[in-house]
């Protein structure tokens, strides 16, 4: 810090600036500039996005339709805004009761209320509250109220008395020894001393480096399938541990399988308390203190830094395992859906049959049925003779199979059939939640009068049809594309995979006069009362016509019209500007452009690239901007929408690989090449579906440097290893 004891001359342009001319203080960043800094953005991009939360706009609104005051900030970049905001308002909030709560007990000094503005942690914060928060009963607490305070204080001071001496003099009916005044004042010490927020700061930062993990197997536990045997005797340095691993080390001891500890290297917890409380060697009070630093390090801070290790590094594999899991996710949604399909959906299983649901290439449901090809009835040709019955009366193009019990071998059903009806494909799909969504409430609504069984083999149909209007109907926890997914924050868990929800279904945007209620509710400022009263309105009235007749929908205000008209698409309307992605707001900057071009909103799309693509040659996008009073960004949206209207994003994405032969794994050799879609990606590598009954593995060290795998992607892979025992594949790239 700058003083008067010596100064600092900056040399610029012939002037010398001192020290006193800077202020005393620095003023304490706001929100918008903290974040702005760890974003690497703009103070008053944050600041605009601020506002518009603020004001009650959605997330997908702000990004797609606020570009000029956010300087084209994507959603991601304002999602994170708007958790961080959340927890710095917390942050206050704490800040504000810890302020409160130590100036009732009238130890406020302006040091330390200085030291708590500045906190930007809530662990910092909580570190200065640490010596005022009221505590269980503790044997520093019994010390004082026995008046050994005055004796610890001596302790500190390393005073140069006798320490026998002095503590006679504190001996009365609650203090019997000389022995037990000083262990008294020595309790008093230790906690002064694990409580001071430098200590701990300190300790925690070295510890965060240099600690040591260890685990072990608990002798007498049962761990059968020996998956946590990479721990049975585990040790490495904190900062290296991978987040897979800190999440199988926390799972391993909540089993009661594993014992966990963390050891802190002497040197970095003895410095740090010895910064803050200097021994006097030659002080009479010296070995006083050296028992107290050792009881306080042992009774006090190493188990509360042990805490605070384990719960931030936690957090921060936690973190990542919801981030792993958030992406995995959004590439599932954002699959491309097989377009024009009738589908058999088959739900396999044993004893209690296939269940079978034929959807048209809307998603209606035409036909359902129970088939028992398998044990105990092996009623094989019963089951080909349905289904080949439903083929031929539906039209039927595609077969779905879940991926569950008794898959590949209803598989082999699907190539037998396919043999026959060449038109016919089929395509194993994922089936996970197939089965909460089958008990749920949303469809038993949608399917009051069906089996629960059946309705998981609609499900099964309709996947392939539509992935995102399908999934958006199941808790994404229950989608299984994550790591660890039930070890995590629950809550974050959610908040994050509601929030890729939400973003890829306004990316894609929703026809509003077919979508479910379960779609539409993720539809920006919309959800679930408005959802269900859209469509009650729309069951009612008819189809809607035009964006603004939802201006017409029960409870259906401007704000949520501002929000969610831009997002909802309406084909074949009245207005051609309504399947587009164009919002309202902005048809009259839309039809001028038109205008321009010698266009109508009518006209077709051929006619609008030629006529658009001649005008935008002609001026620059900055000057047209200019002359329609808007912003160039917000212009370029609208020209892309029109000449390719409602663009579905998820056309850029590869289609599924349908089959028509059954592969089995003891058809794979080793150097076979096969092409495969990527189920799961973690933090070691990726399944891939290779079209045999378990997925490959293809570990990270067999992937490209700087290649990104995403579910739902097509690669060519190298059959490197079989371990048929175990149903394990190794994979490696083509």
């Amino acid at each position: 810090m700058l003083n008067d004891e010596f100064s600092i001359c900056i040399l610029h342009s012939s002037f010398i600036i001192h020290p006193s001319s800077f202020p005393d203080k620095i003023p304490p960043m706001t929100h918008a500039e903290q974040i702005a800094s760890q974003l690497n953005v703009k103070p008053s991009q944050v600041t605009a996005v601020i506002n518009l939360l603020d004001e009650g706009n959605t997330v997908p609104f702000i990004a797609r339709y606020r570009k000029e005051m956010t300087g084209s900030l994507d959603d991601e970049q304002i999602r994170i805004i708007a958790d961080e905001l959340l927890r710095l308002r917390g942050l206050d909030e704490r800040r504000v009761s810890i302020l409160a709560s130590i100036e009732e007990q009238g130890k406020l000094t302006d040091e330390l209320r200085d030291s708590i503005n500045a906190a930007v942690t809530m662990t910092a914060l909580e570190d200065l509250y640490a010596p005022y928060k009221k505590k269980r009963r503790t044997r520093a607490m019994a010390a004082r109220e026995k008046g050994l305070e005055p004796l610890a204080e001596f302790i500190l001071k390393q005073d140069f008395g006798s320490p026998e001496e002095l503590a006679e003099k504190f001996l009365n009916e609650n203090v019997a020894s000389i022995e037990e005044a000083l262990q008294g004042a020595r309790d008093i010490v230790a906690e002064m001393i694990s409580d001071n927020a430098n200590v701990r700061a300190a300790t925690r930062e070295k510890a965060l480096k240099f600690s040591t993990v260890h685990s072990m197997k608990v002798a007498d536990a049962a761990d059968e399938k020996r998956v946590y045997e990479s721990y049975y005797d585990f040790s490495m340095r904190v900062d290296r541990l991978q987040p897979h691993q800190i999440l199988a080390i926390t799972r391993g001891e909540k089993e009661g399988i594993l014992r966990v500890r963390v050891d802190v290297p002497e040197r970095d917890w003895l410095n740090a308390i010895q910064a803050e409380f200097e021994q006097d060697i030659i002080s009479p009070f010296a070995d006083q203190l050296a028992l107290a630093i050792q009881d306080s390090a042992e009774r006090l801070l190493l188990p509360a830094i042990e805490r605070d290790v384990r719960r931030e590094k936690g957090e921060v594999a936690d973190n990542h395992a919801i981030q792993v899991f958030a992406t995995n996710l959004r590439a599932l949604l954002g699959q491309a859906p097989l377009a024009d399909q009738v589908v058999l959906g088959l739900d396999p299983g044993f004893r209690t049959g296939c269940k079978v649901a034929v959807v048209d290439a809307t998603g209606k449901l035409l036909d359902t049925g129970t088939i028992y090809p398998h044990e105990p009835k092996n009623d094989w040709k019963g089951a080909i003779n349905t289904l080949q019955d439903m083929i031929n009366r539906h039209h039927v193009t595609l077969i779905t199979i879940g991926n569950g019990t008794a898959s590949r071998e209803t598989e082999k059903l699907a190539a037998e059939l396919t043999k026959n009806a060449p038109q016919t494909k089929y395509l194993i799909v994922n089936e996970a939640g197939a089965s909460v969504y089958s008990a749920s409430a949303l469809a038993r609504a949608e399917f009051p009068d069906l089996d629960v069984t059946i309705r998981g083999a609609v499900s099964i149909a309709r996947r392939a049809q539509d992935p995102l209007a399908e999934l958006v109907k199941i808790d994404p926890k229950s989608i299984g594309v994550g790591m660890y997914q039930h070890d995590v924050d629950q809550t974050a868990l959610t908040h994050a995979l509601d929030g890729v929800v939400e973003s890829v279904v306004n990316s894609v945007g929703v026809d509003v006069n077919t979508a479910s209620p379960a779609l539409l509710t993720h539809v920006a400022g919309i959800g679930p009362k408005l959802a269900a009263n859209i469509v009650t309105h729309r069951d009612t009235n008819g189809p809607f016509k035009t964006r603004a007749a939802l201006r017409k929908v029960t409870g259906l205000g401007p704000k949520a019209y501002e929000q969610a008209a831009g997002f909802m698409r309406i084909r074949a309307g009245a207005n051609p500007l309504d399947e587009s992605a164009i919002h309202p707001e902005s048809y009259a900057i839309a039809e001028s452009i038109l205008a321009r071009a010698a266009l109508t909103v009518d006209s077709s799309i051929p006619d609008r690239i030629s006529a658009l693509a001649l005008l935008t040659s002609k001026t620059s996008l900055e000057e047209l901007a200019k002359e329609l009073n808007c912003g160039a960004p917000t212009l370029k949206d609208i020209l892309e929408q029109l000449v390719r209207p409602g663009r579905d994003p998820r056309s850029d994405t590869p289609a599924p690989i349908l089959r028509s032969d059954v592969l089995k794994a003891e058809d794979l050799l080793t150097g076979m090449q096969l092409k495969g879609t990527v189920r799961n990606v973690v933090d070691f590598g990726a399944f891939v579906d290779i079209g045999i009954k378990s997925d490959g593995l293809l570990h990270k060290s067999q992937i490209p440097h700087g290649t990104v795998l995403k579910v739902g992607d097509i690669i060519d892979v190298e059959i490197q290893k079989i371990e048929a025992e175990r149903g394990r594949i190794g994979l490696g790239w083509v």
